[in-house]
């Protein structure tokens, strides 16, 4: 067991108690936003994302952000950080009280606290101690975790009515140029910089959204530590908590969907090329959506059953990720580009699918918007070569003939115009672009 002069060291070299300062990098502004306006309505805040998407961060940003705005005291806001290694082999609702009431004897706070438990699902239990604590409004709390175990219907019934949940991701393309030192407040500044944007899709595409690759300076260094966030997910998310003694098997799988995103997956197929049961494929499958580090994507159909037993498309939450243990990446030039419209999606919260055409044309995106609104898009490097050019606006065509839809999207590296077919408009936009502007 720890003792409280331990706990308050700990504390301290995390907490912006005293005169300290703690360097939080480049501020994402919508999540800050999003977490004051979440604070306000006094409800317990889950984050939820990818292992190191910038959850930490994004604490201590709220730290500062409160105590510049003078909405809280520093003594008002304890911060825990659960992966410090300092509390390795001590986690419990002990630690948890412990912490608690080491921070009050020392703190002192006048007004009720601000809570932030940064990796909480390291804690056995975790979900009483904070419910209580809210129960008898004694704080205002915030938990970020790396896998789904914060949302799961377990801990989710405890806390039913209480919380909240903000899901966080890697950077979005906006995001990352902003990391960059690159600002676009305008169509014209848009215009005058797209050599520059073209050129940040590249190292976009090449090396992922997390925001201390994004900020390593050297080539070297952004793929090791690609290559340590991926060994970490694996261990900490997956084979420690789901007790994983195939690790090879797991490793492999991963390794499968990094090199295949963007393509359509059944396990039936997986199974015959790995040699690894379809049972334990379906079952780690489901085990690598946790962390956050996959998608899977259905086809569209009315029919909810035949949606559950068509091929899938994977796309993974991170392309750094993908490239640091995967094949090459000039030759993926395509799915990554598919990859990196499927996470936009995705992060602006669509309800996304695939959808094959009675011909059996495919289009990459059919984005549902309401019950009866949607969007169809098409993602390829380019339209100049002319069999690409029939088969995407062949399959783009059929499919808004079948769903009744006047417009659709084709987005390339660099083309713009539109293209009227049958009374129809198809858009032809450069990814840069459409991830700025969406």
């Amino acid at each position: 067991m720890i003792d409280k002069n331990k706990i308050l060291e700990i504390l301290n070299d995390w907490n912006l108690w005293g005169q300290k300062e703690i360097e939080t990098g480049v501020e994402r502004a919508d999540y800050l936003q999003k977490m004051e306006e979440f604070l306000a309505m006094d409800m317990i805040v889950s984050l939820a994302g990818l292992r190191r998407s910038g959850k930490s961060t994004l604490l201590l940003q709220l730290s500062k952000r409160l105590i510049a705005k003078k909405k809280a005291k520093k003594e008002e806001i304890l911060y825990v950080n659960f992966e410090d290694s300092r509390f390795l082999g001590e986690y419990s609702l002990q630690l948890l009280n412990d912490i608690y009431e080491t921070y009050l004897e020392n703190l002192n706070p006048t007004k009720k606290p601000i809570i932030l438990l940064d990796e909480i699902q390291n804690i056995p239990g975790w979900e009483k101690f904070v419910n209580s604590l809210y129960e008898r409004k004694m704080a205002r709390i915030f938990v970020s975790g790396s896998n789904a175990q914060l949302l799961q219907s377990e801990y989710s019934q405890v806390l039913t009515g209480r919380q909240i949940v903000l899901r966080v991701y890697p950077l979005t393309f906006k995001e990352f140029i902003l990391f960059q030192k690159v600002t676009v407040k305008n169509k014209l500044e848009m215009l005058e910089k797209k050599n520059k944007l073209n050129s940040l899709l590249t190292q976009y595409l090449r090396y992922g959204g997390l925001p201390k690759v994004a900020l390593a300076k050297t080539e070297e260094e952004k793929e090791l530590l690609a290559q340590n966030y991926f060994s970490d997910i694996l261990n900490r998310d997956l084979i420690k908590r789901f007790r994983i003694k195939e690790i090879g098997k797991l490793e492999m799988l991963a390794k499968f969907y990094f090199t295949n995103i963007s393509s359509m997956i059944s396990f039936n197929k997986i199974s015959r090329f790995t040699k690894i049961p379809s049972t334990t494929i379906e079952r780690f499958s489901d085990y690598l959506t946790t962390p956050y580090l996959f998608y899977f994507v259905n086809k569209f159909s009315f029919s909810l059953k035949e949606q559950s037993v068509n091929a899938r498309k994977v796309y993974t939450a991170d392309l750094g990720l993908r490239n640091a243990i995967s094949f090459s990446f000039s030759e993926d030039r395509g799915k990554l580009l598919e990859n990196s419209v499927a996470m936009h999606l995705i992060q602006t919260q669509k309800e996304i699918y695939y959808f094959r055409t009675k011909n059996n044309r495919e289009v990459d995106f059919l984005v549902k918007k309401g019950t009866k609104e949607k969007a169809l898009i098409q993602v390829c490097t380019t339209l100049k070569d002319f069999p690409t050019q029939e088969r995407e606006i062949k399959a783009l065509f059929e499919a808004m003939e079948e769903l009744k839809l006047k417009e659709g999207l084709i987005l390339t590296e660099n083309e713009e115009k539109e293209i009227k077919v049958g009374g129809k408009i198809i858009k032809v936009m450069p990814i840069w672009k459409w991830l700025l502007e969406v």
